[in-house]
C-alpha cells in the first residue's frame, strides 16, 4: 500500500502558482506576488503588472492586416 501513494506523488505534475490579482505591498514579497513573478519572469503568458495590479495583455500579431476603419496615417 505504501508503493501506491509514492507512485501517485511521483506521477503528479507540478502546478504553477497563479499570481494574486493585487500586490499586498509587504516588505517581504510573498510567493504569489505579481511584482516578484514579473521580475523573475514566472508570470503566465498574456499577463503583466500595471500599478501593482495583475492585468491581461491583448496579444496582437505584428504585421497583421490593418483594420477597415481607415487606419491611414496623417501626412
Amino acid at each position: 500500500m505504501g508503493s501506491k501513494s509514492a507512485s501517485k506523488k511521483a506521477g503528479k505534475a507540478k502546478v504553477a502558482k497563479l499570481p494574486k490579482k493585487k500586490c499586498c505591498v509587504s516588505s517581504t514579497k510573498c510567493g504569489r506576488c505579481p511584482l516578484r513573478m514579473l521580475k523573475e519572469g514566472t508570470l503566465p503568458p498574456g499577463y503583466t503588472v500595471k500599478k501593482r495590479r495583475l492585468v491581461k495583455v491583448d496579444v496582437t500579431v505584428k504585421g497583421g492586416k490593418p483594420d477597415k476603419k481607415g487606419s491611414k496615417k496623417a501626412a
